[in-house]
């Protein structure tokens, strides 16, 4: 009896060493290759710039820290954040899905568009009470949009790559078409919508500063859409089907509808997005109200290695490099296309890392 569980020793220890060794090898795998791609982006910035006659290593260096000078200049690196950590959170949780939502920057249009209905013509209530009815608006409006390409992915096997892109197109001239026509404030100049009534402002957490509470409820939810991945029954059907949806729909699992919630809960998050930059930042609607924070969520997602979770950290570096890149062009002679060219090269070097990031988990 003894040999017996000595041999039985033997063979349980090493199968736990190296189940052991092989999860924290996948740890250090998930730590180590954002940080890698986001040095080797700069490296390469850097050296652009010092080829185009700049000192490279002084303007990353503005870039990167040229926004910590205070408190104010902080307060507008999680401003910029707050959109970022929302889609890239939502984007993780349809990615886990094997569901490529690109269509987050239509979504967000969708969710500002809904804000500003409901943030200009309801009255009468408290910021207490109007300011949560514009999110929710937002957040259904972008759970809708992108609900039309989940429902082509499962109705009519319908690429969502395909159609949340055209999608983008079509919230863009919607917004287009609201802001210079039905929607249009007669007494501004520019075309751009009625400002909000006040009590659907989200409420600011300093005064003086453009700091809301946004950036609470992104943290927030970003920590919940974890719990829910990785502790729910739900969450992880979602995984599943991402992995396999053949295996999936052998065990029972509904594909099509958890497609659905994936693609819906990815656009409720961008829709919230939008209504916080209406609701919180501009307080009307207009052209462009979004720089790119649908597609550079993406990003965000995939530096996080599409956990919600790390979202929050990859969302601040790319709030921090905007905002650097804001205070370069005013502070330095550095051409607005080399600021984007820059850009343009960490975002390259997040998606080549994070498909890297994926080998080397199969490898370990």
């Amino acid at each position: 009896m003894e040999q017996v569980n000595q041999g039985a020793r033997e063979t349980v220890y090493p199968q736990a060493a190296h189940s052991f060794y092989r999860t924290l090898s996948q740890i250090a795998i998930s730590a180590v290759t954002p940080i890698a791609a986001v040095l080797v982006a700069l490296a390469f910035g850097a050296a652009l710039l010092w080829l185009n006659g700049f000192n490279g290593s002084d303007v990353v260096t503005v870039m990167i820290f040229g926004s910590f000078q205070d408190v104010r200049s902080f307060g507008e690196i999680l401003l910029k954040a707050t959109p970022l950590i929302l889609i890239g959170a939502g984007l993780c949780v349809a990615f886990r899905c094997s569901i490529w939502n690109i269509g987050a920057e239509g979504q967000l249009y969708a969710g500002a568009i809904a804000a500003t209905l409901v943030g200009t013509h309801l009255d009468g209530l408290s910021v207490w009470v109007h300011a949560p009815v514009v999110m929710l608006a937002g957040a259904i409006a972008g759970a809708a949009w992108a609900g039309i390409a989940g429902w082509l992915k499962v109705r009519f096997q319908a690429s969502e790559i395909v159609t949340t892109i055209m999608l983008n197109y079509i919230a863009l001239i919607l917004t287009s078409y609201l802001v210079t026509g039905p929607m249009r404030d007669a007494s501004a100049a520019y075309p751009q919508s009625a400002r909000l009534i006040k009590e659907a402002w989200t409420p600011r957490i300093v005064s003086d500063m453009r700091l809301h509470i946004g950036i609470l409820v992104a943290i927030v939810l970003a920590v919940a859409l974890y719990i829910f991945l990785q502790r729910s029954s739900r969450g992880f059907a979602l995984r599943v089907v991402g992995l396999n949806p053949h295996a999936a729909r052998y065990a029972g699992m509904q594909v099509a509808r958890n497609v659905m919630i994936a693609m819906c809960i990815s656009g409720a998050m961008a829709g919230l997005a939008g209504a916080f930059e209406v609701a919180g930042v501009t307080h009307r609607l207009y052209q462009n109200i979004s720089p790119g924070y649908g597609f550079e969520g993406i990003a965000v997602a995939l530096l996080a290695g599409n956990n919600p979770l790390a979202a929050i950290l990859s969302g601040g570096l790319f709030a921090t490099l905007r905002s650097g890149s804001e205070v370069l062009q005013i502070t330095s002679q550095v051409p607005q296309v080399l600021v984007l060219v820059i850009q343009g090269i960490v975002i390259l070097s997040v998606v080549a890392f994070a498909k890297l990031r994926d080998v080397l988990r199969i490898v370990a």
